[in-house]
């Protein structure tokens, strides 16, 4: 029987997001997570055929990670709709390469405006949206995508540049975005 690998997809993939959030997408790369791992880069290829299907996996994780930072927790007594945009920027802003790599890396090319609001994701804030602004669901679309391309060139801008986070300002810009929309 074969010894056991040392090195396991996990760990490969967890080095690989560390490496992102760290250095930047563009790190990504068998000796960047050998040298991580404080291995050769035989174990990492041999757990993946290829760099680019380590790329896609560590996408997924960053996803999973943005997702579970930039959702609602109601700890600062804002609107649900209102704290996730100021999640998102904030996520921007902290998360600078995360950010990048999830959204300025081409992973939108080929989609519009319907497919983005289309995604599973994106239902239960509809639903939250119609709700509270007593609106149809494609109503509520249309004020989610407003504010989602709001909050996305605010973090855009932070994730890009060394423009200070001003979280009184950008909620400003959310609630002025939302208030037009609501009317």
């Amino acid at each position: 029987m074969p010894p056991k690998p040392r090195i396991n997809k996990q760990m490969i993939l967890d080095a690989s997001f560390a490496i992102v959030r760290e250095q930047g997408h563009e790190m990504i790369g068998a000796r960047t997570i050998a040298e991580k791992l404080g291995c050769s880069t035989q174990p990492v290829m041999y757990q993946f055929k290829t760099i680019e299907e380590i790329r896609k996996e560590t996408y997924k994780l960053a996803d999973e990670y943005h997702t579970g930072y930039i959702m609602p927790k109601g700890d600062k007594g804002y609107d649900p709709l209102l704290e996730l945009g100021l999640n998102y920027i904030r996520f921007g802003y902290e998360e600078k390469n995360l950010f990048r790599f999830l959204f300025q890396t081409d992973s939108f090319a080929g989609l519009n405006a319907a497919a983005l609001m289309s995604d599973p994701g994106t239902a239960g804030m509809l639903a939250m949206v119609s709700s509270k602004a007593g609106c149809t669901e494609e109503e509520a679309a249309d004020v989610f995508f407003s504010l989602f391309v709001s909050a996305h060139g605010i973090a855009s801008l932070l994730a890009n540049n060394s423009m200070e986070y001003e979280e009184d300002v950008f909620r400003k810009v959310l609630e002025n975005t939302y208030a037009s929309l609501a009317e």
